[in-house]
C-alpha cells in the first residue's frame, strides 16, 4: 500500500483538517482545593489491668474480721435439753488480686477470698465444745461503661459474691451459718470497692483526654517529602462513638467530622484550634476516614513517550523536530515542529497542533490519549500527509504509568499517619483504597487526584 493509500485510510478515521487555525493559547485549569469531607476515630484507650490495680489499691488483704457470739448448741443428750453460746472468731482475707476483663459493653470483675473461724462454748461448763471451718467465695462485679454528655466516664455497677464452700460451723454434729455474721462485712467492702471503681472511672478524665484529641486533629500533617504534600483536619463536629473492652483494654471513642484538604507546596498555615463542641448523637462505629492525594506528572515524561511513539514510524521525507506538550481550555495540546528531511536548517520546519484528552485507568494505574483532534497551518502536501500519519501514530501512544509514584505517595501517607503526638497520644493511620477523584490540567504538569480511604486514630493509652 502506498503513502496515498495509507493517508487516505488515516483521514478516514481522523477528524478532518481545519487549515489556518493559530496554535492554541497556554490556559492551564486553575488549580482547585483537593478537599474533601472526612472522619476521624478519636480513641482514648486504657488498660485494665492498670484500672484493676487503681481499685485494687484501695482494698485491705483482710476483709473481714470476725467475733461474734452464737448460740451453737440446741440439742438433748439423754435426759438433759442442752443450750450453749459459743465464742465465734475468725477472718475473711482477700487471696488473690482485682482482675477486669471486658467484653462488648461490658465490663467484669472478680476477687477470690477465703475465710476461716473457730468457735468454742462460751463458759467453763461448754468450753469442751469446739468447732472450725473454712470457706471460700468469688467476689462478681458486671459495670456498663457509660459515657455521658459531658465527657465523663459512669459506671453502673452491679456486685455479687457466691461460696464455694459456705461458712458452716460445726459443733457437736450441728452446722452453725456463720454468713449472717460474715456478709455484712463482706457487702460494705463491696461498697467500697464500688466507690473505688467509680472514682477511678472518673480519674480517667475522658473528656479532658477527648479535648486533647481534639487539639491535635488540627495540626498539620507532612504526608510526602518530593514535591511536599500536606494534609490539614479541620474537624467541625464531634460524635460519640460509644465505650467498648475487650479482655484488656477499655476504650471510648468520638468520632470527628470535617473537612480533610491536601495541600501541594508549603506547609499551610495554622487553623484556629476551636473548643470541644457539644458531643452530637451516638454512632455504631467510627467511620471512614478521606484524604485527596494528588500524583503528578510532568509534561515531560509524556513528551518522551510521544517521541518513542514518533521514533516507531518508518522512515518518511518528513522529520519531527520539536515537540511541545502544554494545557489549552481544559486540553492537552501536543504540537509538533515537522520539517522536510531534506531541509538542513535545524529551525526549520512548520507547527501542527493537535489537542487530546487525558484518559485515567485507575485500575491500571496509567494515563493514555482519548481521541486526537488536529490543526495545521500548512497545506504543503508532504507535511500534510506527514501529518495524518502521525495523528494515527498518536492514538498509540503507550499509557503513562503513574503506578510506582501513587504506591511511593500512599506509602509515605501511611508511614507520617502512623506517628506518635505530643500528651501521651499517638496516631495510627491505613489508607487502602482508591478511586479517581478529578484530573487537572495544571502548568506544570498534570495532577491526577485520587480520592483515598482508610481509617485514621488519634488514640491514648496503650
Amino acid at each position: 500500500m502506498g503513502i496515498a493509500s495509507l493517508a487516505a485510510l488515516a483521514l478516514g478515521a481522523l477528524p478532518s483538517i481545519a487549515f489556518g487555525a493559530e496554535k492554541p493559547t497556554l490556559n492551564p485549569d486553575a488549580a482547585t482545593p483537593l478537599v474533601t469531607t472526612s472522619r476521624i476515630s478519636a480513641t482514648i484507650e486504657f488498660g485494665l489491668p492498670a484500672l484493676a490495680a487503681a481499685i485494687e489499691r484501695d482494698i485491705p488483704k483482710r476483709l473481714a474480721t470476725i467475733d461474734e457470739r452464737v448460740n451453737c448448741v440446741h440439742r438433748r443428750v439423754l435426759i438433759f435439753r442442752i443450750n450453749a453460746n459459743c465464742d465465734v472468731w475468725g477472718f475473711v482475707d482477700r487471696t488473690s488480686p482485682v482482675s477486669l476483663y471486658g467484653r462488648g459493653d461490658r465490663v467484669f470483675g472478680a476477687v477470690s477470698i477465703h475465710g476461716a473461724a473457730e468457735g468454742q462454748g462460751a463458759n467453763r461448763f461448754t468450753a469442751r465444745i469446739r468447732g472450725d471451718t473454712e470457706a471460700s467465695a468469688t467476689i462478681e462485679v458486671e459495670a456498663r461503661p457509660e459515657l455521658r454528655r459531658d465527657g465523663s466516664l459512669q459506671l453502673n455497677i452491679s456486685d455479687s459474691f457466691r461460696w464455694s464452700e459456705h461458712p458452716y460451723l460445726h459443733v457437736l454434729g450441728r452446722e452453725v451459718d456463720l454468713a449472717p455474721y460474715v456478709e455484712p462485712n463482706i457487702r460494705t467492702q463491696l461498697g467500697r470497692i464500688r466507690s473505688r471503681a467509680l472514682a477511678a472511672a472518673r480519674a480517667l478524665d475522658l473528656h479532658g483526654k477527648a479535648e486533647t484529641a481534639w487539639r491535635h486533629a488540627f495540626e498539620p500533617i507532612r504526608l510526602a517529602e518530593d514535591p511536599p504534600v500536606w494534609l490539614q483536619l479541620t474537624p467541625q463536629s464531634a460524635a460519640f462513638a460509644g465505650v467498648r473492652a475487650n479482655a484488656k483494654i477499655l476504650w471510648g471513642s468520638l468520632e470527628l467530622t470535617g473537612s480533610a484538604e491536601t495541600v501541594i507546596g508549603q506547609r499551610p498555615p495554622a487553623v484556629t484550634v476551636t473548643a470541644l463542641p457539644p458531643l452530637g448523637t451516638a454512632v455504631a462505629e467510627p467511620g471512614t476516614f478521606d484524604v485527596i492525594l494528588p500524583v503528578r506528572i510532568n509534561y515531560d515524561a509524556l513528551k518522551d513517550k510521544i517521541s518513542q511513539a514518533i521514533g516507531a514510524v518508518p522512515a518518511q521525507d518528513t522529520s519531527v523536530r520539536e515537540i511541545q506538550v502544554y494545557p489549552s481550555s481544559g486540553k492537552l495540546v501536543i504540537g509538533l515542529r515537522i520539517a522536510k528531511s531534506s531541509d538542513t536548517d535545524p529551525n526549520a520546519g512548520q507547527w501542527t497542533y493537535f489537542s487530546t484528552t487525558p484518559k485515567v485507568d485507575t485500575n491500571n494505574k496509567t494515563v493514555g490519549l482519548s481521541e486526537i483532534d488536529l490543526t495545521t497551518s500548512s497545506d504543503d502536501s508532504q507535511i500534510g500527509t506527514a501529518v495524518q500519519q502521525l495523528a494515527a501514530q498518536l492514538k498509540n501512544v503507550a499509557n503513562l504509568d503513574y503506578g510506582i509514584s501513587y504506591q511511593n505517595l500512599l506509602m509515605a501517607a501511611n508511614e507520617r499517619l502512623t506517628r506518635p503526638l505530643k500528651d501521651g497520644f499517638r496516631m495510627e493511620g491505613r489508607l487502602d483504597s482508591a478511586r479517581l477523584e478529578k484530573v487537572q490540567l495544571l502548568r506544570e504538569g498534570i495532577l491526577i487526584a485520587v480520592h483515598a480511604s482508610g481509617g485514621l486514630k488519634i488514640l491514648y493509652g496503650l
